[in-house]
């Protein structure tokens, strides 16, 4: 092997595709997401796995205030923040031989947690869920699919409603300043003084 193809082996990686294709296009939380990871290669090397990498990332815009020195005075600046909420690298396959022509298809399910956050976008929030798939390989750099954003809901059973409680308190007048206060209070709220009643 020429010393130039080692350095261009170094920086590129295999010659070689990998697709995803799913069972459906949404999810709700705690189901599984299935479908086929097709790889086909152009070229002869060694994977060390291939495997999904999924994860779901939040982004909030923020809005901070800073000193600018030409102005000489505070400016607010908008910027966005992310966290990744999930994140996970389930494998498909361990190390393999790919030769050159090599087209195989691994059929694969992943879970959704039931406690992640369900697909959200407005102005100054969002929550995505992506997956993409990679050949790993030593030395060289991976091959990827790209990264799909899948849509997330949560299921109507998950849903809590809430109900509210109405009860009614009786108010009754403060011997000493007038000031009406709830009947199971024991101490006037607007000048201390103990209940008698």
């Amino acid at each position: 092997m020429s010393f130039f193809k080692k350095i261009k082996d170094k920086v590129t990686g295999p010659k070689a595709n990998i697709s995803l294709k799913f069972n459906k296009d949404n999810f709700i939380l705690g189901e599984d997401i299935e479908g086929t990871l097709t790889v086909a290669s152009e070229e002869e090397f060694d994977a060390t796995e291939i495997r999904f990498e999924i994860q779901c990332v939040e982004e909030a815009k923020k809005i901070r205030r800073m000193y600018d020195e030409r102005a000489r005075r505070e400016i607010e600046t908008e910027s966005w923040e992310s966290a990744t909420l999930y994140s996970a690298r389930p494998t498909v396959s361990g190390p393999m031989h790919i030769a050159r022509g090599y087209i195989g298809a691994f059929p694969f399910s992943i879970n959704i947690p039931l406690g992640g956050r369900p697909t959200y976008k407005s102005i100054d929030r969002k929550v995505a869920w992506s997956i993409k798939g990679v050949i790993a390989v030593d030395g060289r750099p991976d091959v990827t699919s790209r990264a799909i954003e899948v849509q997330v809901a949560q299921s109507a059973t998950s849903i809590i409603k809430e109900r509210e409680v109405i009860r009614e308190v009786v108010m009754i007048p403060c011997k000493y300043c007038g000031a009406l206060m709830p009947q199971t209070a024991t101490v006037c709220p607007n000048c201390g003084a103990r209940r008698t009643i």
